[in-house]
């Protein structure tokens, strides 16, 4: 990512990317805005069209119809694979929001100002994480989310409510199951030479990213990432909690919040002396690939940016190019739905799949239109409500044509998208990470 100086245009300095776009129209099937709104100015050529038209001065950045196509925009990269001229539209995307967030007024200025300091102090960071957690384990936010078909709660609100109930732990086998992993989990922590929740004592290190809202929402899925990787006799260190990768940022187009925090990461990853990161977010993988880029004219970090993103795998692909540990049979249909920036950023398909094939007795078929972004998007789902809910219910029919009574996808804010949907709607489905599936069924954690 670059910036432009003073002189520069907005955007003028993407106009060779932009250029690279011939107009084709291969991605309009693939947009899920475009496929919406029947709107040429909500699909990827017709964004890219109104950004060149910026960063060529042909219209103003500030300019109300500028904004409202690029905010529509979902950023789910569904465009990317099926471009002929290799596009890299979510890079474009970044910087067109970054200049439109220099035109914004008080109130946007003060919304992202918000974000960047929740997002860069931990302190506050976990201050919200751990309210968050204590209503959560209030059943309040599951009740309030149920309770909004009379009208007493407003939509935005009880749709957060659901998307914070969704986060429980939701792992197949109910609440006896549960109880049990944990039991197990706890002895063989105190049983663990290093402390380290069962690690193998003489394994190789990886190092673990706990992520922000990861560790403050999920804790639990990263505890079922560590003792996975344990199993497969490879130690964990854990990166600091709360550290954030910057993707989030990045999205909304603070570029240099999200660069700060690149850099921030990179000192930490380098400091745990690992030679592989691990994620078990799709969407923090992506930003975490793209680091080399990100950084690439800050000459302190630049190579070590590069370094860092060639060491990051996401779970399932590290998984998938190991031997599995021994599972416990499961007898279940799951469906599986591909999270947008693992699928089409980080062109991951069959590592989930095939990983999740080795539990014996375990069903996994693809969601129809698996590869359809279901609304998430960041925090797409709280901004943009009705478009949003329209992708979701797609998701939530496609559950329904599966007949399945289990979803899993790796990323948290599918998670809570899905998740907050079954609650919504009363669908008897769980929605669970695919690590927590493993970590259910690993033979060392069975009865």
């Amino acid at each position: 990512m670059t910036q432009g100086n003073a002189t520069t245009p907005p955007l003028a300095e993407q106009v060779d990317d932009l250029l690279t776009c011939v107009h084709c129209g291969f991605c309009l099937p693939a947009c899920p805005t475009y496929e919406l709104l029947g709107d040429e100015n909500d699909s990827p050529r017709g964004r890219i069209y109104l950004m060149t038209a910026v960063a060529e001065e042909r219209l103003d950045a500030g300019d109300r119809f500028f904004a409202l196509h690029l905010d529509q925009c979902l950023g789910c990269r569904a465009c990317e694979p099926v471009c002929p001229s290799g596009v890299r539209y979510g890079h474009l995307l970044e910087h067109g929001r970054h200049t439109q967030a220099g035109s914004g007024g008080v109130l946007d200025r003060l919304a992202r100002g918000g974000m960047n300091l929740l997002f860069a102090n931990r302190w506050l960071q976990n201050t919200l994480w751990f309210a968050l957690r204590l209503l959560r384990a209030t059943r309040l936010p599951a009740l309030l989310a149920r309770s909004g078909r009379a009208g007493a709660v407003p939509g935005r609100f009880r749709f957060g409510m659901a998307m914070l109930a969704a986060t429980r732990p939701q792992m197949s086998g109910g609440p006896r199951a549960l109880r049990r992993r944990r039991r197990r989990a706890m002895e063989l922590e105190r049983a663990s030479p290093d402390g380290g929740d069962g690690a193998p004592p003489d394994g190789d290190v990886v190092a673990l990213l706990e992520g922000c809202v990861m560790s403050g929402l999920f804790r639990h899925v990263n505890r079922a990432t560590e003792r996975v990787v344990h199993a497969h006799g490879m130690r964990t260190v854990r990166l600091p909690s709360g550290l954030c990768c910057g993707a989030l940022q990045a999205h909304s187009g603070e570029l240099e919040t999200a660069r700060e925090m690149a850099r921030r990461l990179i000192v930490a990853f380098e400091e745990s002396r690992a030679e592989l990161l691990l994620t078990n977010s799709a969407g923090c993988g992506a930003a975490l690939k793209e680091y080399g880029d990100w950084l690439r004219d800050d000459l302190l970090f630049k190579e070590r940016a590069a370094q860092l993103a060639g060491s990051v795998r996401d779970i399932s692909e590290w998984l998938a190019a190991r031997p599995s540990p021994p599972y416990k049979p499961l007898r279940e249909r799951v469906g599986y739905d591909a999270p947008c920036h693992l699928l089409h950023a980080q062109g991951i398909s069959d590592a989930p799949l095939d990983v999740l094939s080795r539990v014996p007795g375990l069903e996994v078929v693809p969601l129809p239109r698996s590869e359809r972004c279901c609304g998430a998007a960041g925090m797409y789902g709280l901004a943009r409500r009705e478009l949003s809910e329209d992708l979701l219910q797609r998701k939530l029919f496609e559950v329904g044509e599966a007949g399945v009574q289990c979803v899993t996808t790796g990323n948290p804010g599918c998670l809570m998208q899905i998740g907050a949907g079954a609650i919504l709607h009363r669908i008897p489905v769980h929605v669970v990470h695919p690590v927590e599936l493993l970590d259910g069924v690993l033979e060392a954690l069975a009865d």
